[in-house]
């Protein structure tokens, strides 16, 4: 992991520690290319969680958003979700 994502994780842990009471529900963001299998992948992180999963392709059908809402224990919880994903080759994280 580089500098910057280590920097970027330890700010996020801070803000969802100081900001919010856990357990919690967290809304995570993505943006996949749209393919089958790395939009099934990013679901896939999320199976057996509850999580609630709403996908939007763009309008010329090249990106597909996907918006997971799910009920996480603790800010460390979250941030392994955001890693996991991450190997996904082509997602943006919002």
């Amino acid at each position: 992991m580089s500098q910057k994502e280590e920097d970027f994780y330890l700010r996020l842990k801070e803000e969802l520690t100081t900001s919010t009471l856990w357990p919690a529900e967290y809304l995570y963001k993505f943006i996949v290319p749209s393919d089958k299998d790395k939009i099934a992948q990013v679901q896939g992180a999320f199976n057996n969680m509850g999580a609630v999963i709403n996908t939007k392709t763009s309008s010329k059908g090249k990106y597909t958003s996907i918006s997971i809402n799910v009920r996480m224990k603790n800010p460390d919880a979250v941030i392994e979700k955001y890693q996991l994903v991450s190997k996904v080759k082509g997602v943006i994280s919002l």
